[in-house]
């Protein structure tokens, strides 16, 4: 009787246990919605906006939050693969990898001045003779890595569709640093983001060094643009709860209507708005990367 009494009580102990142990729906403040931010500003201006959308997301919704910050885009991909990312914005190489990898959904794309594509932009020096495409054959380029679309990937198959070949290739690493190069006269010319000009100010990549050399727009020229793609996305996890994603989604649009989230959204993202996306939206992004990376996806 005393043993049948200890195996009983040690079978409800471990019934407890396990009870405690059964995690808590999602969206709970024991279970927060993790939505990470790729770094692409100031980590500060990041933090500080965060908050703010994260204080609206959770008035406007049954659920909490938690807003974070990684290190790059590729930690944010590997945050889908491990279940600690629920939602993101992306670049547009991340979400290629995620979606490829772990069947992430894009949901929302952002709007740059009232556009929803992008295109990247080849530079030269105007010192550099560069004045066509093809002048940037056997001449030395920087790009900014080779994981970004608009700084690399695109850029590269918009020559290559020219069979144009540089002489070398260098990575500064972000846009400002390629437009600093080529004002330099570090390299001939380079390739980073393209934005068309707003009010006679340049949106471009130029802008970023513009307080640094007041006269870029001179010694920087625009050579030729690419083909527009899709702008970046914001996405869920693919076994989210489709009420929850549709919920998030309602919430961030009516965020961007009102006057803080538009600032805001352009603080973090450099973007004017939101639009409804599915990933049939970025078919010929996956098309482009296919043809330009190997069968692994790294480059």
């Amino acid at each position: 009787m005393k043993l049948f009494l200890n195996c009983t009580l040690l079978v409800f102990a471990f019934s407890i246990a396990g009870c405690n142990f059964k995690k808590a729906a999602l969206g709970t403040a024991e279970n927060p919605i993790k939505f990470h931010l790729v770094p692409s500003v100031d980590a500060k201006v990041l933090a500080d906006n965060s908050k703010l959308l994260k204080e609206y997301l959770e008035k406007a919704t049954p659920y909490k939050f938690q807003i974070t910050v990684p290190q790059s885009f590729v930690a944010v991909v590997e945050s889908f693969g491990t279940n600690r990312a629920d939602v993101a914005t992306i670049n547009t190489y991340g979400y290629y990898m995620a979606h490829k990898s772990y069947g992430v959904e894009a949901r929302l794309t952002v709007i740059r001045y009232g556009l929803a594509t992008y295109q990247s932009q080849l530079l030269a020096g105007s010192n550099s003779g560069i004045k066509t495409l093809k002048d940037f054959n056997g001449k030395k380029m920087a790009f900014v890595d080779p994981a970004s679309t608009s700084g690399y990937l695109l850029p590269l198959k918009t020559l290559k569709d020219k069979k144009i070949e540089p002489k070398e290739i260098v990575f500064a690493m972000n846009h400002d640093a390629v437009v600093s190069m080529i004002y330099q006269g570090q390299v001939d010319g380079g390739a980073t983001y393209y934005s068309p000009p707003q009010e006679g100010r340049i949106e471009d990549a130029r802008r970023l060094v513009k307080l640094q050399y007041p006269d870029v727009e001179q010694k920087v020229k625009i050579i030729e643009l690419s083909e527009p793609i899709p702008n970046d996305p914001i996405v869920f996890r693919k076994d989210m709860p489709e009420e929850m994603k549709e919920k998030i989604v309602d919430v961030l649009l009516q965020w961007v209507a009102t006057p803080e989230g538009k600032k805001s959204l352009d603080l973090m993202l450099g973007a004017t708005n939101l639009k409804k996306a599915t990933d049939a939206d970025y078919d010929s992004v996956r098309e482009m990367l296919k043809q330009m990376l190997p069968a692994d996806g790294k480059k």
